[in-house]
């Protein structure tokens, strides 16, 4: 009886101790080359289910390439996302796999051609999809090693993926949806000094070609490098905050093998509040907002997440 009684406080302190790790990695990766995600690369035992529901409320300008057809946009956009995540152990490596499924509302409003316009969007965004791997102070282990387990320096990588799953009509300019595929191969480095803990990763965005673009014609675009950095503080088990800043560059687009003066160079900065409210339920908040914009979301933002954690079978 007490060692059931044991194995079973192990289990919920393992399930609570990772449900706020896990939940900043999955709730806000709906936004390309924006996403602020603190702890990505924090180990957890394999064998952890998480699931979550979020929304990121953004307001704000638009801005797109100066010499196209819409001027003076601004955009209210509601992203809202359902989350299933499991850790694995993956060739004796700490790893995480994640399906996220995005939906979108919004109203958007600028000059089209010099004229007033306004469109509102709703629906399903592209499908995400990513699995990271703990290369260097992330091994395998199962809930009764985490629960001994002292982080000093980690390693990871990582590969997302966004499948034109998401809704799209060739006839309109905006969508929700790409129509192509997206790759976001990344590394991230961890390091720990006891209750503060600095992140930072750099990756690159890679796009398809979307051949049935605004008209039927043919949309390609440069890769976009991005990085990211977060000063973590860990108030007490199941509470901790983090300042996050990121940057990200390139992303020129050609309609037709024509190019445009929309090449990105921007920047935001946000905070980050994780807390495990009680037992296996974890609540995130987020606000960011652009620190210079060049072309893209200049957006102020909201988030707020939910989630919840259990720990099943290796």
């Amino acid at each position: 009886m007490t060692n059931t009684g044991s194995n079973g406080a192990l289990r919920l302190w393992v399930v609570r101790s990772v449900a706020a790790c896990l939940l900043l990695v999955v709730s806000v990766m709906t936004v390309g080359a924006q996403e602020l995600i603190p702890a990505a690369y924090t180990p957890a035992p394999h064998g952890v289910n998480f699931v979550s529901v979020s929304g990121l409320f953004n307001r704000g300008d638009l801005a797109f390439d100066p010499t196209g057809p819409i001027d003076e946009a601004k955009a209210d956009i509601v992203a809202s996302s359902f989350t299933y995540a499991r850790t694995l152990n993956l060739f004796n490596r700490s790893a995480t796999a994640t399906v996220i499924l995005p939906y979108l509302v919004g109203d958007l409003q600028g000059l089209f051609r010099g004229e007033p316009a306004a469109v509102n969007r709703s629906g399903t965004g592209d499908l995400v999809m990513r699995l990271g791997v703990n290369l260097l102070g992330g091994r395998a282990m199962s809930p009764r090693e985490f629960a001994a387990y002292n982080p000093k320096t980690m390693v990871g990588v990582s590969l997302m993926v966004k499948a034109p799953t998401g809704q799209y009509d060739p006839s309109r300019l905006i969508n929700i949806g790409t129509n192509r595929w997206g790759f976001k191969p990344e590394i991230g480095f961890v390091h720990v000094m006891g209750s503060w803990a600095i992140d930072a990763y750099i990756g690159a965005w890679l796009y398809t070609t979307n051949s049935n673009f605004y008209g039927g014609v043919s949309r390609k675009q440069d890769p976009i490098y991005s990085s990211q950095v977060h000063l973590r503080y860990l108030f007490r088990r199941g509470l901790w905050a983090a300042l996050d800043a990121n940057y990200w560059y390139g992303g020129e687009a050609t309609i037709n093998d024509v190019g445009g003066d929309d090449l990105q160079n921007n920047s935001r900065v946000g905070f980050t509040v994780s807390w495990q409210v009680w037992k296996q339920h974890n609540l995130r908040f987020a606000i960011s907002r652009g620190a210079f914009t060049r072309i893209g979301g200049d957006f102020n933002s909201f988030g707020l997440a939910y989630g919840y954690t259990w720990l099943g079978k290796p």
